[in-house]
């Protein structure tokens, strides 16, 4: 394999695991060298290995070069040295001497929990969500900038200009990087898991690019909640439960997408393209999250809708199901889009005109969703309405992957109605 094919690959699942180590080293004082030194480390990779051909263990070159530029630094830098060596002695539990070699763990177990305790950083209520999200797909997940502007539909400035005012709030309030205690994960497990879940979502449901389905945030946030899972503080039934909807979710990766890289709504994916082993792992961490005596979060609910959308078919016991749990999630959280897609769900328990009239009611007019399902909902009730609302919802989407999807809804409408 070529260094241009496994760089991009070892970054993906490296560099977050690098950058979480140093910054537990470092502080929150430190974060941006951290980064820096990560940043030189696959910059040195790409320049060595496309001269001299990849090294033996790829994975290894990159973890010692890492340690070593950061030796370089702490030796090249006194005044940064005499403040952080008090954070270096802690963590390697040893006098450090810089003129030899600094105990850096970068052992499976530590990685974990450097993991686990950035994850619970990066969501210090010191910070509002969007500056939380941020920060995870930086300092968690490797995006720079750019790649998160995109995701965010904004421009790389205020990306630069939010990323740089979380570190700092992070810093001016004195935030230790270290396991989070039974209190901090009492408090801020809530946020992380939301903080998850829109990672998840922002993959899952993109608009930022003609490819809908941006896998590499939606693994992000999966990889990330199986950390979770492996710690016992953490691995709680909340948990397990957005664990599983993420796997039913991302069971139908392939069925969402057609060859021409268009949309598939659920109605016309071909269940043969389901992935059967993350819907089984999907059922698993829901019965996992079902045990004893808990309390039902949003989560449970949204996984079990997931875990009924993952039997193919339209029969009466499976959208009554899915209509019932929406209207759970309503009372627990109410939400316009939820209450849009309960709708859906209306519309195959008890018929498309009593879903028409509830959906009306919410009256997202500026939302594509919105018109694509009441153009969805009048198909075979009142074709001059169902093309409206398509041709509305074909003016509000923002990817040419939407498009196309609207495109084709409106040509076969157009080609049923002159038939």
């Amino acid at each position: 394999m070529k260094s241009t094919e496994i760089l991009p690959h070892l970054f993906r699942t490296e560099h977050q695991k690098m950058v979480a180590v140093l910054c537990r080293i470092f502080g929150t004082d430190y974060l941006e060298v951290a980064e820096d030194i990560v940043s030189d480390t696959f910059l040195a990779a790409s320049e060595l290995w496309g001269l001299k051909g990849l090294p033996k263990n790829p994975t290894g070159w990159l973890y010692v070069t890492a340690k070593h530029k950061t030796l370089d630094y702490l030796r090249r830098n006194q005044l940064f040295r005499d403040k952080i060596s008090p954070q270096l002695v802690y963590h390697a539990e040893k006098k450090v001497d810089f003129n030899f070699d600094l105990n850096i763990d970068l052992s499976e177990k530590n990685i974990k929990d450097s993991q686990l305790s950035m994850l619970f950083v990066v969501c210090h209520p010191c910070n509002k969500p969007e500056a939380q999200i941020g920060l995870a797909l930086n300092l968690l997940c490797g995006f720079g900038a750019d790649e998160i502007a995109t995701a965010f539909l904004t421009n790389r400035e205020v990306i630069y200009k939010r990323l740089q005012r979380a570190k700092e709030q992070l810093r001016k309030e004195g935030i230790v990087i270290e396991g989070p205690s039974s209190n901090q994960i009492e408090e801020r497990l809530p946020t992380v898991l939301m903080t998850l879940y829109l990672l998840f979502n922002e993959g899952y449901y993109s608009l930022s690019q003609d490819n809908n389905l941006r896998r590499d945030l939606c693994m992000d946030a999966m990889r990330l909640a199986i950390l979770l899972t492996e710690h016992e503080q953490t691995a709680l039934p909340s948990v397990y439960a957005l664990l599983a909807l993420m796997c039913f979710h991302a069971s139908r990766f392939d069925a969402r997408i057609n060859r021409a890289g268009e949309s598939v709504l659920y109605g016309d994916q071909k269940p043969e393209l389901w992935e059967q082993g993350l819907i089984e792992k999907g059922r698993q961490y829901l019965n996992q999250a079902t045990k004893n005596n808990m309390t039902v979060s949003r989560f449970h609910i949204e996984a079990g809708i997931a875990f009924w959308h993952s039997y193919p078919g339209d029969y009466p016991q499976k959208w009554e199901q899915v209509l019932q749990l929406y209207n759970q999630l309503l009372i627990i959280e109410y939400s316009p889009v939820a209450a849009l897609n309960r709708t859906y769900a209306l519309a195959k328990a008890n018929g498309k005109p009593a879903a028409i009239k509830e959906a009306e009611k919410i009256a997202l007019e500026g939302n594509h969703l919105y018109h694509a399902l009441l153009g969805e909902l009048y198909t075979d009730v009142d074709a001059e309405k169902a093309l409206w609302h398509l041709q509305r919802a074909r003016k509000l989407v923002k990817t040419q992957a939407e498009m196309a999807l609207m495109d084709r809804k409106i040509n076969q409408l157009q080609k049923e109605s002159a038939s």
